[in-house]
C-alpha cells in the first residue's frame, strides 16, 4: 500500500492548513497517511556559517521523512503573500542536503486562507519553485475563505468540494 505525508507550511498549531492538509489526505484512497508537524522540526535561520558547522538534526530527520512516502499532500500558509518563515527556513535547509526535497515524488499541492484569494499568491509561487526542488506537482487546489468552507472538520461548499476531488484523483493517480 502507498504512503503519502501530508502537512502544512505552517508552524501554527492551529493550522487552516494542516487541517486542510489532513482531510484532504484522508480522501486519498488505498493509501495510509501520516500528518507531520513543523513544530517538529524547529531549525535556527539558515547561514552558512551554521551550515559549515553540520546540518542540524530537525533538518536531517525532515530530509529523511521525505524520503519515507510516495507522494505528498502539501498546503501553504501565505504570509504577506509569500511562504511562512517557519516554512521557507525549512526548506531552505533541506535544500542543502538534498537539492531535490521532494525526491521527484508526486505532490498535491494546495493553500488556503480566511480569505476571498485562497492563498493564490504563495500557490502561484510554489508552482513555480517546487518543480526545482524535486516536485512532480500532479494537481492543485485552493480554498478561499476557509471558515465559510470548512465546517466542522468537512469541507461544505459543493463545487469546492467536486475540485478537490478531481485533485485527489489525479494525486492517486500519480503515486
Amino acid at each position: 500500500m502507498k504512503r503519502i505525508l501530508a502537512f502544512a507550511g505552517s508552524n501554527s498549531k492551529s493550522s487552516i492548513n494542516k487541517q486542510l492538509a489532513t482531510y484532504t489526505a484522508s480522501k486519498v484512497t488505498n493509501t495510509t497517511f501520516e500528518v507531520a508537524d513543523l513544530n517538529d522540526y524547529s531549525l535556527p535561520i539558515f547561514s552558512l556559517e551554521i551550515e559549515a558547522e553540520g546540518f542540524p538534526n530537525a533538518a536531517l530527520r525532515f530530509n529523511e521523512l521525505l524520503s519515507n512516502y510516495d507522494g505528498f499532500v502539501v498546503s501553504l500558509a501565505e504570509h504577506n503573500g509569500s511562504y511562512s518563515a517557519a516554512f521557507k527556513n525549512l526548506f531552505d535547509w533541506v535544500s542543502r542536503i538534498d537539492r531535490k526535497v521532494f525526491k521527484e515524488k508526486p505532490v498535491l499541492l494546495m493553500a488556503t486562507s480566511p480569505g476571498a484569494r485562497g492563498g493564490k499568491t504563495v500557490l502561484e509561487s510554489a508552482t513555480t519553485t517546487f518543480p526545482h526542488m524535486g516536485a512532480d506537482i500532479v494537481a492543485t487546489f485552493s480554498l478561499p475563505n476557509f471558515y465559510e468552507h470548512f465546517i466542522e472538520q468537512e469541507l461544505k461548499n459543493e463545487e469546492m468540494k467536486a475540485n478537490l476531488s478531481e485533485a485527489v484523483q489525479k494525486f492517486e493517480s500519480a503515486i
